[in-house]
């Protein structure tokens, strides 16, 4: 074996494994990690995945990267890669090899340079990264994550959230926030945290002389609830509920015999003469997890801060998704600078989470002027009045203007797709499940249902069945406040928008409902009749949406104190506007008049809006770096390898299928070959549409040497090509065009000839389809 010939595979066994073996990293010290599988794409494809070649771990801490490369090639080709890996996994230090050098980087102090070997020990890197000696840290390593038999394995940023969240208690602190945006599983990581502080017996003493008592609180049952049956690896006499039915049996008094507390703010705040939380003793809990810190459990003016401020010596972590925002400041002030924080766009780019598109809906009735012409059915309303999106269904109510809404969007999605619709009130919610029910394509009586407060129980289980991916009825639910915080359905595929968005939190937490990642979903799409879309150009959007409420109760957990009702979160009826609304009947010609304009936003890898023009603008930049010229792009097509290679390059920068679509139709090429749209992108050349290049080819006779058999499945190919484009055209297409003609590529081969001579038939074809 020569250094031209040795593989990658061949120069980690024979030169790397063993270096780091002699340096004692061997089984449970080093691992290959998947980093992440690669951001969601059209058709099932994922875009470019990051896999590290070694991973060094000691204590439960990654404290080294190597990025390997074969020896034929300078070890200094894995440089970018090692510290990008290194810096998503939080390891101190990153290394590239080839095997005969190495190179060193420190991912804290910035050093880097050549490094001689012997490589360093477990505990030698460990010094280095940990100049400070803290006992604890060192006793949280050596608990091994609980990962229920094999199925569950912590993703890097979970890893990363923990160790910081464990690593911020090991050093004293006392209040710890982490920022993950939602679908990322943040239950997962309170869990895991939870089971390390357990079995460590980490405690305020100080010493581990005992378990800690841990205090999971939330705002809603939903949510305890989630937390509770997610905790139950723990043993059962560890854990408890702090609920109104745990303290009627105890004869009013709080559970206080275990070490895993589950209750929500309403419990703990109310009570007969003090409140529950005050039976307490300040010190009582070590350990307080606040879930969705930022829903104002930490805000100055409310009561809950005045819970947190009674348990002052507990160390207390809130988990939010909300980055520091005018919303959320007294959370941030309160908890301090979060300790790892995790974007929503890092989710969607590293493949965790969906992408998702915006359709803007803007129509001619958005806003209303009362003319006299139109029907006044009930109130009252002068000539002139003027109506804007927020007085619709709270002042005003037309029932046209909503049911061309609900034509619109019903029109447009695939009606099997399981969406949510978010409304004005409840009755808004009432009237739009109506109006769906009325022109759906479905004959289910229950296709569209309402889930508000007001539903109850009958609700509870329309949002069950449609939280459940093997039912698909319901199919839509139409909801007010409810759903913001209340679902988490990951087949979720169109989120309509038919009400203002009353703040940047508010916008977030709908956003997040759709981005569950679930098999055969490349996307989800908001439909956005209210403008909300102008959210993303507020400097306050950067992507993070808040973290999801989970699914739905246990059936056998307790109750606990009410809910917020759904149109106001704070309680009440939510419907702050005159008992009589003025209800509108549309006179028929303005009903026919109703237009819609609809346009979509287009993202860029950064997660910020841009506008078309700046869309085709970076695609213009990204093809000027890979093309040449007019004679490369036609060289490269006609190659379906070379194509493939290209498209590869093109999605490994965001360009997928789903994009490539949005581009024919910004050009005003729906029926062109790929080719037509670049080449008017690159060099503003007419677009010729599929046919047209089709019975182009077909006029030359296909293959004027080409036998007659084999002309007749070329003939067939660029029908295929004809309509359905120019993914018929790769060389994967030719065994299934050849099996599908003759019943096997066995068959084809004896009565056409060998494969080679079929191959070069099919690449001589594309060779002409694109010589002008």
């Amino acid at each position: 074996m020569t250094l031209s010939t040795e593989t990658e595979a061949d120069t980690r066994a024979t030169r790397i494994d063993p270096v780091l073996a002699q340096a004692g990293w061997g089984a449970g010290t080093v691992r290959r990690e998947v980093i992440c599988p690669g951001r969601i794409q059209s058709s099932g494809t994922r875009g470019r995945g990051l896999t590290a070649d070694y991973v060094l771990v000691h204590k439960g801490q990654k404290l080294g990267v190597v990025e390997a490369k074969r020896a034929g090639l300078s070890h200094r080709e894995g440089v970018a890669q090692a510290k990008d890996y290194a810096q998503r996994l939080g390891a101190r230090f990153a290394y590239a090899t080839n095997g005969l050098a190495w190179y060193q980087i420190d991912m804290v102090t910035g050093a880097e340079g050549e490094m001689a070997l012997p490589f360093p020990t477990p505990q030698a890197l460990w010094d280095r990264t940990f100049a400070d000696r803290n006992d604890w840290r060192a006793r949280f390593g050596a608990v091994p994550f609980e990962i229920d038999s094999g199925k569950w394995e912590p993703r890097y940023y979970q890893h990363n959230a923990i160790t910081a969240a464990l690593d911020a208690v090991a050093r004293g602190n006392r209040r710890i926030l982490l920022t993950l945006a939602t679908g990322t599983g943040k239950t997962s990581i309170a869990f895991q945290t939870a089971w390390k502080l357990f079995q460590a017996k980490w405690n305020l003493t100080g010493k581990p002389v005992r378990r800690p008592r841990i205090l999971f609180l939330a705002d809603r049952n939903i949510l305890a609830n989630q937390a509770y049956n997610s905790f139950s690896a723990f043993p059962s006499d560890a854990i408890t509920r702090i609920d109104p039915a745990t303290i009627r049996k105890n004869d009013g008094k709080v559970p206080k015999n275990a070490s895993l507390f589950f209750t929500i703010f309403q419990t703990f705040m109310t009570g007969e003469g003090e409140p529950v939380f005050q039976q307490y003793d300040p010190d009582f809990f070590d350990f307080i997890i606040i879930d969705e810190c930022h829903r104002g459990g930490a805000r100055d003016e409310s009561e809950w801060r005045r819970l947190l401020e009674y348990f002052e010596p507990a160390c207390q972590l809130g988990l939010t998704a909300t980055p520091r925002r005018k919303h959320n400041a007294d959370t941030y002030a309160y908890f301090g600078e979060p300790v790892y924080t995790y974007a929503l766009r890092d989710g969607i780019e590293d493949g965790f989470l969906t992408p998702f598109k915006v359709r803007q809906m803007a129509s001619t009735i958005d806003d209303y002027v009362f003319d006299g012409s139109d029907t006044l059915i009930e109130g009252e309303v002068e000539d002139g009045e003027s109506f804007t999106e927020s007085d619709f269904n709270t002042r005003i109510i037309i029932d046209e203007r909503e049911l061309s809404r609900v034509r619109e969007f019903m029109g447009q999605i695939d009606q099997r797709h399981k969406t949510l619709v978010f409304c004005a009130t409840q009755d808004h919610a009432a009237l739009v499940r109506d109006l769906i029910n009325q022109v759906k394509d479905s004959a289910h009586p229950a296709y569209c249902v309402r889930v508000t407060s007001d539903d109850g129980t009958i609700g509870e289980q329309h949002l069950r069945d449609f939280q459940d991916n093997d039912k698909t009825i319901p199919t839509v639910l139409t909801t007010s406040q409810k759903l913001s915080t209340g679902v988490d359905a990951r087949n979720a595929r169109n989120i309509v928008l038919m009400r203002p968005i009353r703040s940047m939190i508010e916008f977030k937490q709908i956003i997040g409902r759709g981005t569950r990642v679930y098999e055969g979903k490349d996307f989800f799409t908001i439909w956005d009749f209210v403008k909300a879309h102008e959210n993303f150009s507020d400097p306050e959007w950067d992507g993070d949406p808040i973290d999801p409420v989970p699914p739905c109760p246990a059936p056998n957990a307790p109750p606990d104190t009410p809910e917020p009702t759904d149109d106001d979160p704070q309680g009440g009826d939510g419907d702050d506007v005159p008992k009589q609304k003025i209800r509108i009947k549309l006179g028929d010609g303005k009903i026919r008049s109703i237009r819609y304009l609809a346009t979509t936003t287009y993202w860029s890898p950064e997660g910020k809006p841009i506008s078309a023009k700046e869309f085709l603008e970076r695609l213009l930049g990204d093809l000027s770096g890979l093309i040449a010229d007019e004679d490369q792009l036609r060289q490269v097509w006609s190659d379906p390898d070379s194509r493939a290679k290209f498209l590869q390059q093109l999605a490994d920068r965001g360009y997928d299928d789903d994009r490539f679509e949005d581009i024919r139709c910004l050009v005003d090429a729906a029926d062109s070959d790929l080719f037509d749209v670049l080449a008017y992108v690159l060099f503003t050349l007419e677009p010729k549409t599929r046919h047209d290049r089709a019975d182009a080819v077909r006029q030359q006779d296909t293959q004027a040497d080409a036998r007659e058999d084999i002309k007749a499945l070329l003939i067939t190919i660029l029908n295929a090509y004809e309509a359905h484009g120019e993914k018929e055209l790769a060389s994967d297409k030719l065994g299934q065009f050849l099996t599908a003609r003759f019943g096997s590529v066995g068959e084809a081969k004896a009565q056409l000839g060998d494969l080679p001579q079929i191959k070069n038939a099919f690449r001589a074809m594309q060779e002409r389809l694109y010589s002008n």
